[in-house]
């Protein structure tokens, strides 16, 4: 396969949508692929705070956890990353939700790509997922969050429906492919 490289792109992806869609993973193959670097802001804000997101939101409240993502992002929104600064960004389910954090990607030109997953199989990733998902405890609950963020997520620019059978390479490759149709 030929791959495309990062210049070829914007040089912000953005991979959005509910927890268990996939973005860790996809972000991670489609920056492989483009050659560049990928980011989980999930795993940076860990890192940084050396609490889980489900342990910050546990202590301290989702307010605070979502002052530390939209501060965590505002940073690696501004770091550079090589000679390209380009870079992948899969963000966490909820910080598309917040119109601070939208607009600050917007500000830098992300392309953004929701992985429009069913319920289903991302409540069965959520369950086998082994992290604790202190605001999706249970199906019911998880449920109404999906159903609430959907209209945020649509605001991506891209949307990419995830099937139950699709491969992440079926999925990594549509993303690359569809990148360098809209940058011709």
């Amino acid at each position: 396969m030929n791959t495309a490289t990062a210049h070829e792109t914007r040089k912000l992806i953005v991979i959005i949508g509910f927890m268990g869609s996939g973005k860790t993973t996809v972000a991670r193959e489609v920056a492989r692929l483009l050659n560049c670097r990928a980011v989980d802001l999930d795993e940076l804000i860990s890192q940084r705070e050396n609490l889980s997101p489900g342990e910050i939101i546990e202590q301290s409240g989702e307010d605070e956890f979502r002052r530390i993502e939209t501060e965590t992002l505002s940073q690696v929104m501004n770091e550079e990353f090589g000679d390209s600064h380009a870079r992948i960004v899969a963000l966490g389910g909820g910080t598309w939700t917040l119109q601070r954090n939208r607009d600050l990607i917007n500000e830098h030109m992300g392309t953004t790509i929701w992985l429009d997953a069913p319920f289903d199989l991302c409540w069965q990733r959520i369950q086998t997922g082994g992290e604790g998902r202190p605001l999706a405890r249970d199906e019911a609950q998880a449920r109404m969050l999906y159903a609430q963020r959907r209209s945020q997520y649509a605001l991506a620019e891209l949307q990419l429906q995830i099937g139950r059978n699709q491969s992440l390479a079926e999925t990594c490759v549509e993303i690359v492919e569809t990148l360098r149709t809209r940058n011709r």
